[in-house]
């Protein structure tokens, strides 16, 4: 590959971000960042709908990917230090960073709930499909190849899957500072220092595991994962957003099967066919802005339920969350609220809604995080009485409607 101008990008929790234009493996990644399909992460956003309750969550799938291409890269340069026999994978794990998320549709992981799209699914598809094909194999052949492995779990190496997703990822360790940082939640700050340093590699597995003298960072990182899911991911606001959006494009869905409601050929494509047999040309022109356009334009629809639904959206006058966890009778309590919806003239179907929420701050995740102890590898949580502590779920139930005035 031809020597390319060296590049910098300045980023808020990483600070600089500079690839070499001169080492071949940083070059193609210049090259990959160049690509429209990757260019097409600026325009999604990381958190989907949490700036509607976190004012400054702007963040975009894009700056995400940068930070875990350049956490791989550090984590990755430490370790490859200490065992050199890695260093012939570099390509495959910072590659594998930077697209890990490639194939993320409009609204992220909401987009997934609402449309049925699953963005692991397409990222290997645009991997071995999209223009960025040619780019892989213009470097080493077999280098798309060796990204599905790494994306399924299947590379020689482990280790190498396991720096991308697992439970002590640097996807996972990026979008916690990152979140953390544009909520302006303080739970999100990591010592990111002491984790990479906590990161070790077993040449017998061949897996990622963690040092003895690293068990307080991780115990840390895992409470702020858990706060997290807690007071960002899981707030009752968030999920009573996703909720509204959902029911515009299922109001919208409907609309367009009796041919009451116009819209572009890719939102059009996304409403009426499977988002896993989509064109690629398709899937590639779907973003933020392309949906939240038709939102805009559909709250003037003479269509009541459909313009209401977008109004809410675009004015931020969103559903309220109830939680009916511990209620007893949730039946009964649910029947009431649909009962008071149709009273007020609102159709429960689009006005009302259970949402789940999950919260586990560690999970074995295929497999857990393994420490390199003096009598061999241990579970992190049988160590751990905080670790383990935290890998009970915590389940609430919420019921999603609108605020009505007595």
């Amino acid at each position: 590959m031809s020597s390319t101008k060296s590049r910098t990008y300045h980023d808020p929790v990483h600070g600089a971000i500079t690839l070499n234009g001169s080492d071949p493996v940083e070059a193609l990644l210049i090259n990959l960042i160049d690509t429209p399909e990757f260019q097409r992460l600026r325009r999604i956003r990381q958190l989907d709908t949490a700036n509607l309750t976190f004012h400054s969550g702007e963040g975009s799938r894009f700056t995400h990917s940068l930070g875990v291409m350049a956490l791989t890269r550090r984590a990755f340069d430490y370790l490859s230090q200490q065992h050199s026999n890695l260093k012939v994978h570099r390509s495959i794990v910072l590659v594998a960073a930077l697209l890990h998320d490639i194939g993320h549709g409009a609204f992220s992981h909401a987009g997934e709930e609402i449309f049925g799209s699953q963005h692991e699914v397409w990222t290997i598809k645009l991997i071995k499909e999209s223009g960025i094909n040619n780019i892989l194999k213009k470097f080493d052949s077999e280098l798309p190849t060796y990204l599905e492995q790494v994306f399924t779990k299947k590379y020689p190496v482990p280790i190498i899957s396991q720096l991308v997703s697992s439970q002590i990822d640097c996807d996972r360790l990026d979008y916690l500072q990152r979140d953390g940082y544009f909520t302006g939640a303080q739970y999100g700050h990591l010592d990111m220092d002491r984790i990479l340093m906590a990161m070790n590699y077993d040449p017998d597995s061949q897996n990622l595991v963690i040092t003895q003298k690293g068990l307080v960072a991780i115990e840390h990182y895992l409470t702020v994962r858990y706060f997290m899911y807690v007071q960002v991911y899981n707030h009752p606001k968030n999920l009573a957003a996703r909720f509204g959006l959902g029911k515009i494009f299922e109001r919208a869905r409907e609309l367009l099967a009796q041919t009451k409601i116009q819209a572009d050929p890719t939102v059009t494509a996304w409403l009426t066919q499977n988002p896993q047999t989509l064109d690629i040309k398709d899937y590639l022109a779907a973003d933020d802005t392309v949906f939240m356009y038709h939102v805009h334009l559909w709250q003037n629809h003479e269509d009541k339920i459909l313009a209401d639904l977008c109004r809410r959206i675009q004015d931020r006058d969103l559903f309220k969350g109830s939680d009916i966890t511990n209620i007893e009778n949730r039946e009964a309590y649910i029947q009431n609220w649909q009962k008071k919806l149709e009273q007020v003239g609102l159709d429960p179907r689009y006005y009302c809604g259970v949402r789940v929420a999950l919260t586990k701050g560690y999970t074995l995740y295929q497999q857990g995080i393994e420490v390199k102890t003096d009598h061999g590898l241990q579970e992190i949580s049988q160590l751990s009485p905080l670790i383990k502590t935290l890998s009970q779920p915590i389940r609430k139930a919420w019921l999603i409607h609108p605020k009505l005035t007595n």
